[in-house]
């Protein structure tokens, strides 16, 4: 079942606007020390959606390559004029599904991390939100996400050994 719910965002400049449909695959709140790099900040958080809901407005993209830490190609998106982070493919996924990045949403407190994640990275003094389950690394989605939710990312699982993306 798709969710009717539509969400906006855009760049700091509002160059780029985009429009995203239904309720992400899963929310994480990521403390990997690559994520602190890209974004100058202590984490980020990124809500995973099926490439297909998520729609340019206005705007143009630019694409900058880095190292993810699997050593694939992490692709991050950004506003062409700002240069803010939009969103990310990462190399596992390839280009069917993206990591959008919750604080370039409208309403960024309409999404809630499902998993803070690589702990192990943290800066000493943040501390944890209550009720969000939270992992030194990665976790096993089937184990923190409801079925539907998995149900998706085992669809995107399949449309990558297909060969898509």
């Amino acid at each position: 079942m798709v969710s009717d719910t539509t969400r906006e965002g855009g760049c700091g400049c509002g160059h780029v606007r985009y429009q995203v449909e239904g309720e992400p695959i899963f929310v994480n709140n990521c403390h990997c020390r690559q994520c602190q790099q890209q974004t100058g900040g202590t984490s980020v958080v990124n809500a995973f959606y099926e490439n297909e809901r998520v729609t340019v407005t206005s705007g143009t993209l630019t694409e900058h390559v880095l190292e993810a830490g699997s050593g694939g190609p992490h692709v991050i998106c950004r506003c062409g004029e700002c240069g803010v982070a939009m969103w990310s493919y990462y190399p596992r996924i390839g280009r069917i599904a993206l990591g959008l990045r919750v604080g370039t949403l409208d309403d960024p407190g309409s999404l809630t991390p499902d998993a803070v994640i690589w702990l192990q990275d943290k800066m000493p003094w943040v501390t944890l939100p209550e009720g969000i389950p939270h992992f030194d690394q990665y976790y096993d989605f089937r184990e923190v996400l409801p079925q539907d939710r998995v149900a998706r990312m085992d669809a995107l699982i399949e449309r990558r050994k297909a060969g898509e993306g």
